[in-house]
């Protein structure tokens, strides 16, 4: 979750809504891949962005683990992430011709690059990182065209509710002074949002939703 104290040092400036037009446009990237190698563990992954993989690859998220995705400790709390492999580095998802394997159901931080989040009253707005995107001349797109997603608005509200339940667990586990406590905490949330299985045929939404509930009762309003 990274933090960005001077928001003008990497955008243009602005905060863009999903109606408003940005220039995000790469022409479908040509060939380039850049954004996909070298992102370290940078490239984190929730509850939706997993259903959706395991959805269409047909696998389980212990598989996932042994493959695409890894887990790293970020502001204390285990998340998945894409891994970067091999001598390039580059997303495990990359195939031989530089081209997503999953681009239909790819996560959301790669379909909201070169675009950020800025979060704030319990709620948040898009931003154009100028930095970050090595494609030159990018055309103007619509915010929510470059996104990409179903159920936009289901989904933004999603959005602000993980994020702000992920601030509240790591004030909750700043508090923790045993170890092993710390670790029973995060090895009760991995299961309960990503290795207890989703049923792939039903919404997925209506599931989370379910699960935060039993996460914010189990953390924020009894002792763990």
């Amino acid at each position: 979750m990274r933090k960005v104290e001077n928001l003008e040092e990497i955008s243009d400036g602005r905060i863009y809504e999903l109606n408003d037009m940005v220039r995000a446009g790469c022409q479908d990237c040509k060939g380039c891949s850049d954004c996909c190698k070298g992102m370290g563990n940078s490239i984190l992954l929730d509850p939706l962005d997993v259903f959706r993989i395991m959805k269409n690859e047909r696998c389980t998220f212990e598989q996932l683990l042994s493959g695409a995705v890894e887990l790293n400790v970020v502001d204390g709390i285990i998340l998945p992430n894409l891994k970067m492999a091999g001598e390039k580095e580059q997303c495990a998802y990359l195939n031989e011709e530089g081209r997503c394997s999953i681009h239909a159901y790819r996560p959301g931080i790669c379909r909201l690059f070169p675009l950020g989040r800025c979060y704030g009253n319990h709620s948040f707005q898009y931003f154009l990182q100028t930095k970050e995107c090595s494609r030159k001349n990018r055309t103007k797109v619509k915010v929510s065209k470059w996104i990409d997603t179903p159920d936009i608005q289901k989904n933004q509200e999603y959005i602000v509710a993980w994020h702000y339940f992920l601030k509240e667990l790591e004030l909750y586990l700043q508090k923790q002074t045993e170890q092993a406590a710390y670790k029973q905490i995060n090895m009760y949330f991995l299961q309960l949002f990503f290795s207890m299985p989703y049923d792939t045929e039903n919404d997925f939404y209506t599931q989370f939703y379910k699960r935060l509930e039993e996460a914010e009762n189990t953390f924020f309003k009894s002792k763990f």
